[in-house]
């Protein structure tokens, strides 16, 4: 929202004249209220504010009433209340609200089941012409509402997600979208991964992948997250049907195992990113993929049970691999580190992530970060008990470049972690920091009274720093208080609710992101 910078600057330069009353020094602005503040600014500060913040705002005056329904503050709208969004009573006031509130100017909107019907899809369809990014929630449905009399669907999406139920099959719905999403760049298809239980429970396919991969060929994202019937058939089905296709998720899909992927390889020469954390690779069929003629430059197999044989297979032949994630991987040990470097494919390499790699030693580690430490932007070491902050002295000075660094495990530990001196290395060494975690136990972190100069010194050298997750105690008290003084409050948070991913220099990150 564009703001004259005449304002800020005439705001800037009354503000800092004084005058003298009654032998008091006074700013001009002593008995300025916020009633006095022009519309544009006042517009531009509701901005900053979640919606049902600015419905509460509009409740003050007529004023503020009219600024806060100004159509500019309403581009991007959630109603799904569980995650932060508005709740709407009805149907009704939805369609009120999509008339009057939303209008041409909304492009992004999420619904939960109760509110996806065919007469707010026409309203939206009809009302929303720049609709362009679109969420559609049935992952609590037991019912679809009846869809036979939709003849309407938003024409002009670029990106959906759809989360699915375990029990609802959604074809009555699709079929009758499929003519209106043929222009779908980015598609997200999430599951419920995150709610099975333990017990074995009968699987649904209950989305027709293999009719809708038809109705989207010109797809650049696919993320099929958590999905328990996805498997290689229906990676095939889309690499068959989206010659567009960059960037392919499948994590938590555990039916996969890659016996399409040499297929997959050889269709999508587009294919830059390839992430299969939790799927169930096996060996036999990764290894028969033409990694040598891929166009591949980011990849997670992060918990897969690839063996050391097919590792380096693998990474000795993606000619410019930049990303890896590859933790929780028993067959990744220091031959694989070692021949993965010696074959030359990692000049390309900007973000490496081996959590719990507990066969690499720190000897091995060590080798791998002086030859390929000035180059890498993402550094995670986390989850082994064996890496403590003596090499992490020894290795920061060769991260210069990083920009997200994870270390530290939550398990217990036989010695002390002296954090201060990690601190005080990390600001001398990593300037252009902007994510950082420590995940050692509270109770290993040592630290004296002087922490406080040491947390400043971070602070203070590394200005980029958006995130510093702790876990929970003494000392993150302590960052967060040192922090929360400067007024950066939002940097310092717990592993209990946030965590450090490598994520963040995926190329297509911002079409991952999905709520």
């Amino acid at each position: 929202m564009d703001i004259s910078t005449d304002i800020w600057g005439q705001l800037a330069v009354e503000a800092s004249q004084v005058y003298l009353s009654d032998g008091t020094v006074r700013s001009p602005f002593a008995d300025t209220t916020i009633e006095k503040l022009p519309d544009k600014v006042l517009l531009h500060i509701f901005s900053y504010l979640s919606h049902r913040e600015i419905c509460r705002l509009a409740r003050i005056c007529r004023r503020w009433r009219q600024i806060a329904y100004d159509t500019r503050l309403w581009k991007n709208v959630s109603l799904r209340p569980e995650v932060s969004g508005l709740h709407v009573g009805s149907l009704e006031m939805l369609l009120q609200l999509i008339s009057v509130r939303f209008g041409p100017t909304l492009r992004y909107i999420e619904l939960p089941i109760e509110l996806i019907t065919h007469t707010v899809l026409h309203e939206l369809s009809a009302k929303c012409p720049n609709l362009t990014h679109m969420l559609l929630d049935f992952s609590t449905a037991m019912q679809l509402h009846d869809f036979s009399e939709m003849q309407a669907f938003p024409t002009k999406l670029r990106y959906m997600c759809v989360c699915l139920s375990e029990v609802i099959f959604m074809e009555g719905f699709m079929r009758k979208i499929y003519n209106f999403i043929n222009g779908l760049e980015v598609l997200h298809l999430i599951g419920t991964y995150e709610k099975c239980e333990e017990e074995e429970e009968e699987i649904y396919e209950v989305i027709n992948v293999h009719k809708l991969k038809s109705a989207t060929p010109n797809l650049r994202v696919i993320n099929l997250y958590g999905i328990n019937f996805i498997d290689d058939s229906h990676i095939d089905a889309f690499s068959s049907n989206c010659i567009q296709l960059e960037c392919l998720a499948v994590n938590f899909c555990n039916k996969v195992t890659g016996s399409t992927l040499k297929t997959l390889i050889q269709r999508s020469k587009r294919l830059t990113c390839l992430l299969m954390n939790g799927t169930s690779l096996k060996s036999e069929f990764v290894m028969q993929a033409e990694w040598d003629k891929c166009a591949l430059q980011e990849l997670d197999i992060t918990a897969t049970d690839l063996s050391p044989e097919c590792l380096v297979d693998m990474l000795t032949r993606i000619p410019s691999l930049k990303f890896l994630s590859a933790g929780q991987i028993n067959g990744f040990n220091d031959g694989v580190l070692k021949q993965w470097m010696e074959s030359g494919t990692t000049r390309s390499l900007i973000s490496l992530d081996l959590d719990s790699s507990d066969n690499i030693s720190d000897e091995g580690l060590l080798k791998f970060i002086q030859r390929q430490g000035h180059q890498l932007s993402a550094c995670c070491l986390s989850g082994m008990p064996h890496i403590t902050d003596q090499l992490w002295m020894s290795i920061l000075p060769l991260l210069g470049n990083c920009k997200i660094i994870v270390m530290g495990t939550a398990e217990k530990l036989g010695v002390n972690i002296h954090v201060d001196q990690l601190m005080d290395t990390i600001a001398s060494n990593c300037g252009n920091l902007e994510r950082l975690e420590l995940r050692w136990d509270p109770d290993n972190l040592r630290f004296s009274d002087k922490s406080q100069k040491a947390i400043d010194i971070l602070r203070v050298k590394c200005l980029k720093l958006r995130c510093m997750v702790l876990s929970d105690g003494r000392y993150y008290e302590t960052v967060k208080a040192n922090f929360e003084r400067a007024d950066r409050i939002t940097v310092v948070r717990t592993t209990t609710c946030c965590r450090v991913s490598p994520y963040h220099l995926l190329r297509n990150y911002n079409d991952l992101i999905f709520n």
